[in-house]
C-alpha cells in the first residue's frame, strides 16, 4: 500500500478555533485567576464613563488600544462605526447609546475611525456592492449617505488615498453630527455632563488624531483630548 502523500498547501480549517480555545484556557488559567477579585467586583454591575463607538475591523481593539480594562469602555461597534440619526426604527445604536447616557451616566462619547477603512472604500464606490453585498450596500446607501454627497459635492478635485483620508475624516464627524440629534445627549451636552470626541486610528503608525475644532482638522493627539464643540466646526483638509 502507498503511503498517502502529505499536502503541504492544505490548511486546517479547525485551526483559527482552536488557537481561539488555546486562548480561552490561557485567560482562565493565568489572567482570571490573577485578577479574580475585579471579575466578582464586575458581577455586581458595571459603570464605565466611556461610551466607544468604532468599526468591526478585526484591526481595532478597543481596550488593547487604550489600555483600559473590563469595565472601563462601554462599546458599539459595526461597519463604519455609524450611528444612524435619532428616529430610525430598529435602530440598536441608538438603543445602545440611549441605554448608556442614561442607565450608565457616561461622561464622554468617543467615535473612532480608522485607516484603510473597508466600509468607507466601499462607499466611494458604492454601485459596485449591489450585487454581490446588497446588505452592506443598504447599510451604506441608507445610512452613510450623507456622507458620500458631502464628499461628491465638497471633494471632486481629490481622489485616491487622500479622497478615503477625507472621506474616513468626514463620516467620523458626520456621526458626531448625528450623536447630537438624540434628546438624551443634547440634554447632557447642555448642561455640560457629556462630552463627544472624534479620533481616527492610524493602524500603520499606532497614532490617534483627534478632531481640534481651534484648527478645524484631525491632529496627532498627545495628552489632552479635544471634545468636539456643539455646533460642529467644519473640517479643513490638509
Amino acid at each position: 500500500m502507498t503511503a498517502p502523500q502529505l499536502d503541504l498547501n492544505h490548511k486546517d480549517s479547525s485551526m483559527p478555533i482552536k488557537r481561539i480555545i488555546r486562548g480561552l484556557n490561557e485567560f482562565q488559567i493565568n489572567y482570571f485567576s490573577v485578577h479574580q477579585e475585579m471579575f466578582r467586583q464586575l458581577s455586581q454591575g458595571q459603570a464605565p464613563e466611556i461610551l466607544f463607538i468604532t468599526c468591526s475591523d478585526s484591526r481595532i481593539d478597543p481596550n488593547l488600544l487604550t489600555q483600559t480594562q473590563p469595565g472601563e469602555l462601554f462599546i458599539i461597534r459595526n461597519l463604519g462605526n455609524i450611528i444612524p440619526p435619532h428616529g430610525n426604527n430598529n435602530n440598536s445604536e441608538g438603543a445602545g447609546i440611549e441605554y448608556a447616557v442614561s442607565a450608565l451616566n457616561i461622561k464622554h462619547i468617543i467615535v473612532c475611525g480608522h485607516s484603510h477603512c473597508g466600509s468607507m472604500k466601499g462607499l466611494l464606490q458604492l454601485p459596485n456592492l449591489v450585487d454581490e453585498m446588497p446588505l452592506v450596500y443598504d447599510w451604506l446607501k441608507y445610512h452613510a449617505e450623507s456622507t458620500r454627497r458631502l464628499l461628491r459635492e465638497n471633494y471632486q478635485d481629490y481622489d485616491g488615498e487622500k479622497l478615503l483620508r477625507i472621506a474616513i475624516e468626514e463620516n467620523i464627524l458626520t456621526q458626531i453630527e448625528n450623536l447630537e440629534t438624540y434628546p438624551v445627549i443634547r440634554s447632557k451636552l447642555h448642561s455640560n455632563k457629556l462630552s463627544l470626541h472624534a479620533w481616527l486610528y492610524e493602524i500603520e503608525t499606532g497614532n490617534i488624531f483627534a478632531y481640534d475644532a481651534q484648527q478645524s482638522k484631525f491632529v496627532i493627539l498627545r495628552s489632552e483630548a479635544f471634545p468636539v464643540p456643539d455646533p460642529l466646526a467644519t473640517l479643513q483638509p490638509n
